[in-house]
């Protein structure tokens, strides 16, 4: 989290909270904060790397919005714990 607000693009395993924080980047609509793999295998990491990196090489104008996207992003203890909140409200009143 502290990286994506200094510019760098994240290639996370899709777990946790990264799952969530990490908005996995969509070509075709130019928008996402980063590159997600859904399995612990390395086949899977290399094939996000490379999404990555093509992106950089190929697109660079979409990468430097990647990199702004994270920046700009609100990943404040205070949104984190309202959305925890809302969870929580909606858990009670589903029963």
């Amino acid at each position: 989290l502290y990286a994506m607000r200094y510019g760098t693009v994240p290639v996370v395993h899709a777990v946790g909270g990264l799952r969530e924080t990490v908005k996995p980047y969509n070509p075709h609509t130019k928008e996402g904060t980063g590159w997600q793999f859904d399995e612990a295998k390395t086949n899977k990491f290399q094939e996000a790397m490379g999404w990555a990196l093509d992106t950089y090489r190929e697109d660079r104008d979409s990468f430097q919005k990647i990199q702004l996207s994270g920046m700009t992003q609100d990943l404040s203890w205070g949104l984190a714990a309202e959305r925890y909140e809302e969870k929580l409200i909606e858990a009670k009143y589903s029963w």
